[in-house]
């Protein structure tokens, strides 16, 4: 993982504060500026498996069994199952892989699955990750010592640590000394920067490019077949507003020439100007389903079929009039009511959980 430099932070902010044209050697000036530190400080979270970048805190196992059943669980269950959604993360390590370094059941056919843990090498990825992306309905709201004890708690249900185990900066590099597939991952191939990981400089392939009698250069193309194109809803409206990749909108056919259609990006959220009191009988159907969009709500639920939560339009049916409960359901989150698949408790304020939740007691329209 490489860690962003300020000159390449300050090409983010409006391009080259200072630079030389590629084409022509002139000087372009006055265009962007250099990040400063606190911007820099902010883009600059990665941490590495040599530790560079890992914060001052600590944590401990109780600690993050309290942060886990409040805000983990409800996706990757009480001890790291992960139920019928995401992948487990917890299981499969044995005493003897931490000693080894080698998790023997990753060799073993008749293993049922793979989990993070038995896979996993470096234990700052573990970390970097919780920290910059979880959890998942609101990503980097972990505090950094909240982050040592969920990892912590993790540790210990996976039998890495005891429940006594404190982990900090400093004992992070005892947990790595006892990762079950701590060497798992190769560094012969030249690949990391310097020699800072103990790396090769010669690389592991030797490959010389052929120049002669090249085939044609092949198009690279994906597609959905017709009966699978909208099998789970329009995936536009399915994907985080964050990042290129928006979903092709499959709710329209392909183009008869054989074309994809282009991708449609899903309108952007409007800015939330309503007033604290919602109006139960009238529904604004436009600004709901641009508030499931903007906090990603369309990712487990279509609008008028299943996809990992009910469709909207079943949750109107059966709870049509029904505007407070909803409003306090979509805000607190649950488990039991539409199946074993729980939902995390929402961040969004009362006044947008009312807005969605008058929308859905008048029929979840369009």
């Amino acid at each position: 993982m490489f860690r962003f430099r300020k000159t390449w932070l300050s090409l983010a902010l409006l391009g080259l504060s200072v630079g030389v044209c590629a084409q022509s050697s002139v000087k372009i000036t006055n265009l962007g500026r250099d990040a400063t530190p606190k911007e820099v400080a902010a883009w600059d979270i990665d941490v590495r498996p040599d530790f560079k970048g890992l914060p001052a805190g600590s944590g401990t196992v109780e600690k993050g069994q309290e942060i886990w059943e409040a805000k983990c669980a409800s996706c990757h269950g009480f001890f790291g199952e992960s139920g019928e959604v995401f992948n487990p993360l917890i299981g499969g390590v044995q005493p003897n892989d931490l000693v080894t370094g080698h998790v023997q059941n990753l060799t073993n056919p008749n293993y049922p699955g793979r989990t993070t843990f038995m896979k996993v090498a470096t234990i700052s990825t573990v970390w970097d990750f919780i920290n910059r992306a979880m959890p998942w309905n609101a990503p980097k709201t972990l505090k950094t010592d909240e982050v040592y004890s969920v990892l912590d708690f993790m540790l210990n249900i996976a039998g890495i640590v005891p429940e006594d185990f404190v982990l900090n900066e400093k004992t992070m590099h005892d947990v790595q000394a006892r990762m079950p597939n701590r060497h798992g991952m190769t560094r012969q191939h030249a690949l990391w920067p310097g020699k800072e990981f103990g790396g090769v400089a010669k690389p592991d392939t030797q490959n010389v490019a052929c120049m002669s009698n090249c085939t044609p250069e092949p198009k690279l193309a994906s597609l959905l077949p017709e009966f699978a194109r909208n099998a789970h809803g329009n995936l536009a409206e399915q994907n985080r507003m964050v990042g290129a990749q928006h979903g092709a909108d499959t709710s329209r056919p392909e183009s008869a020439t054989g074309e994809r259609q282009a991708p449609v990006s899903a309108p952007p959220a409007a800015i939330d100007k309503a007033p604290s009191k919602v109006d139960d009988s009238k529904p604004d159907a436009k600004k709901a389903v641009s508030l499931l969009q903007k906090n990603g709500c369309l990712v487990c639920h279509g609008i008028n079929n299943k996809i990992v939560g009910p469709a909207y339009s079943d949750v109107a049916k059966k709870h049509a009039g029904q505007v407070d409960y909803l409003a306090g359901k979509i805000k607190s989150g649950g488990v039991g009511v539409w199946g074993s698949i729980p939902m995390p408790p929402q961040t969004l304020n009362a006044t947008d959980a009312k807005v969605i939740a008058t929308w859905l007691a008048a029929g979840a329209n369009k």
